[in-house]
């Protein structure tokens, strides 16, 4: 019996002992194992994106929302405010600003939101 017979080499052997039929198995491995990790990682991307986009949607809501009714203050107020008191115009004021303080709240953090799902899908790094 001879030792010399020949054996499947390692993929981690040198380039005299593996057969071209490791090579190519190896890489279809290799491939896998990418395509694998691709898939992953743009299915976390996609599954980041829906999160952010349905707070988006709901802080734009908000901001509608509170837009509409401080509207709506503004217009009553308008009206009550054409009676001779002082006060229906102080009150007018009050509600209206309180509302436009909300609507701003809920617009910069809906930027926010924006700008920092764009940053995160484009792979930029803060420095």
């Amino acid at each position: 019996m001879n030792d010399e017979t020949p054996t499947s080499a390692s993929a981690t052997g040198t380039a005299e002992d593996r057969s071209l039929t490791d090579d190519v198995h190896q890489l279809a491995l290799d491939a896998r194992l990418l395509a694998e990790a691709e898939f992953a990682y743009q299915k976390s991307r996609a599954a980041f994106a829906g999160s952010e986009s349905k707070r988006i949607a709901i802080l734009g809501l908000l901001a509608v929302f509170f837009g509409f009714f401080a509207l709506m203050a503004l217009v009553v107020g308008c009206v009550i405010a054409l009676a001779p008191s002082l006060t229906a115009w102080g009150a007018t004021a009050a509600v209206c600003g309180a509302l436009v303080l909300f609507l701003l709240i809920c617009v910069a953090v809906l930027m926010q939101r924006v700008r920092r799902m764009k940053t995160v899908l484009k792979n930029e790094t803060r420095d």
